[in-house]
């Protein structure tokens, strides 16, 4: 993650990992999320948090989350139903679900249909938000598939030439298993940032780069500044690329085929459209067997000798190394497990806040 997304050294408290997972369970449960569910959606968060991805960890997203199962906009135990099935494919409605707990199940269906056809595809409808989008997409890991995870959210993001957003910032995440090395996992959006990374800078005030929002009249703002308060329809995120010259076409198109397989193709409908549901979230989970395409052993083997090759690439004057997908959040999780979770300090007062508003013991 960017350093600006970091928490600063000063304002951080480390928490041990098993504390917080026990600490957002109780209040899953409070709020009358089943006890295995909440377990699952305290995996989802606490998982980003180890990876560094604290955008969609608990700072950012556990209120929002309470406060959707509170309102009624989260719905608290879903009727998931199948819409559509065949034997490599399905179309579940997600009744308002929580996308932390009911697209790890999703996948896990993907899972058992790319065992019996070597690729497997759920498409989710009427859902609510994601979190980690290579959370999802990890699941298949352990199964010697590839996992891919796709979802598209609510207009955040101007099309290229746009003043107002059309589109969400519609992440991609990609799990591909290896050997001896680490697995290769990349999880991006396709606008150049993501919303709640925005929210982030904007908590622990720091300066944004040029090139990620747009004015009021749609003109990338290419010079940087200070992290603005974060207001859909008044500061408008871009599309990767930033600008025309730069390649946001590009970004815009692969914001638009997510909204295609995630919201169209699973009859959810897309972004802005009129009479969506506020809120409402579309998903994708794919799962590829490598069995069925290369042996195993010989795909991780060669897995390995291309990340080697990768990492031994001649660094550009002023790096130190070259990274590939993965290894950022690998390396952070090792550290995190060692040292504990950084937290804003203003995030450890929110949870003794709402551990007394909902008398839940506070044990972090």
């Amino acid at each position: 993650m960017l350093e600006q997304f970091h928490v600063p050294e000063h304002d951080a408290v480390r928490v041990d990992e098993e504390s917080l997972r026990n600490m957002v369970v109780s209040l899953f449960e409070k709020v009358g999320v089943p006890s295995d569910d909440a377990a699952l959606g305290a995996d989802a968060l606490v998982t980003a948090d180890l990876r560094g991805v604290d955008s969609h960890g608990v700072s950012n997203m556990l209120r929002y989350y309470l406060a959707g199962f509170n309102s009624g906009d989260i719905t608290v135990n879903p009727m998931v139903t199948t819409v559509r099935e065949s034997l490599a494919t399905a179309t579940l409605d997600c009744d308002g679900g929580l996308g932390i707990i009911v697209a790890p199940k999703a996948m896990d269906m993907a899972i058992e249909k790319a065992r019996n056809t070597g690729m497997g595809m759920v498409t989710m409808r009427n859902g609510r938000h994601l979190g980690m989008a290579s959370y999802h997409a990890m699941r298949a890991l352990e199964h010697n598939m590839i996992g891919v995870c796709m979802t598209a959210v609510g207009p955040a993001v101007v099309p290229t030439f746009g003043r107002e957003p059309r589109l969400g910032t519609n992440p991609i995440a990609v799990a591909v298993p290896a050997g001896n090395q680490h697995p290769f996992v990349m999880d991006f959006a396709t606008s150049v940032v993501p919303v709640n990374k925005m929210r982030l800078a904007e908590r622990i005030g720091s300066v944004i780069p040029g090139g990620w929002i747009a004015d009021t009249a749609g003109i990338p703002i290419m010079q940087e500044g200070p992290a603005p308060e974060y207001a859909p329809g008044q500061l408008n995120l871009l599309p990767l690329g930033s600008n025309r010259e730069g390649g946001s076409h590009k970004g815009y198109g692969l914001a638009g085929f997510v909204e295609i397989l995630c919201g169209i193709l699973s009859g959810g409908g897309f972004a802005g459209m009129v009479g969506g549901q506020r809120g409402d979230s579309r998903h994708m989970v794919a799962a590829y067997s490598i069995d069925a395409f290369s042996p195993v052993d010989e795909f991780k083997e060669m897995m390995d000798e291309w990340m080697e090759y990768l990492k031994a690439t001649p660094p550009a004057e002023g790096h130190e190394r070259v990274l590939v997908p993965g290894q950022p959040e690998y390396e952070e999780e090792t550290d995190r497990r060692s040292k504990g979770i950084p937290l804003h300090k203003e995030v450890i007062q929110w949870f003794r806040d709402i551990s007394q508003e909902l008398k839940v013991p506070y044990i972090l």
